[in-house]
């Protein structure tokens, strides 16, 4: 009788965990070409990870696990999953990135690496795991994240840039910048 209860709480689990949605995760060749395929141009979500980052595991299993981010994820970003070690080249912007050390490169063990010369870039030379890149339809960086997220503090970020928010932030900045100059110049 145990073991029937234990067959069936296993049986159970599995089914739902395959019915959970994911966030469908793609690599950066893969984004590329979804692009030029949509008519419709989306933003991008990069999340750059690393095997041993115990923070980029655990937004995976809780905040990256989430229903409503999920959902919201795969409706308006490329969502790209970026190995900060990875041997792969990328190319972007013209430019061709490959793993900082060479002989990591070639090497056929799985062993840790370096970093990648992509994650260098788009992370301005500060590493830090996890981290997270937003890039408009065009493929410019908007903004960089860094850090676990909860679900509540993600979803901000994700429905400012989806919603084009940043763009008016951006216009209301300029505005207040500029009215602080001329007042403090008439004074």
């Amino acid at each position: 009788m145990k073991s029937y209860c234990l067959c069936l709480f296993f049986l159970a689990s599995g089914l739902f965990s395959y019915s959970q949605e994911k966030i469908n995760w793609i690599n950066w060749d893969q984004m590329i070409q979804e692009r030029e395929n949509d008519s419709i141009k989306k933003k991008v979500f990069i999340d750059l990870f690393t095997s041993w980052c115990g923070w980029c595991k655990r937004m995976d299993g809780t905040t990256f696990s989430d229903r409503t981010i999920v959902n919201y994820m795969n409706s308006k970003y490329y969502c790209v999953k970026f190995d900060a070690e990875t041997k792969d080249t990328i190319v972007f912007n013209g430019h061709q990135f490959i793993n900082s050390d060479p002989s990591f490169v070639k090497s056929t063990n799985s062993s840790r690496g370096k970093s990648h010369w992509f994650a260098h870039s788009i992370l301005d030379g500060k590493l830090s795991y996890p981290s997270y890149v937003i890039l408009d339809e065009n493929l410019t960086r908007l903004m960089i994240y860094k850090g676990f997220k909860d679900t509540e503090k993600l979803l901000g970020i994700l429905l400012f840039f989806a919603s084009d928010q940043y763009k008016y932030y951006n216009n209301y900045l300029n505005e207040a910048w500029n009215k602080s100059l001329k007042n403090n110049s008439q004074n």
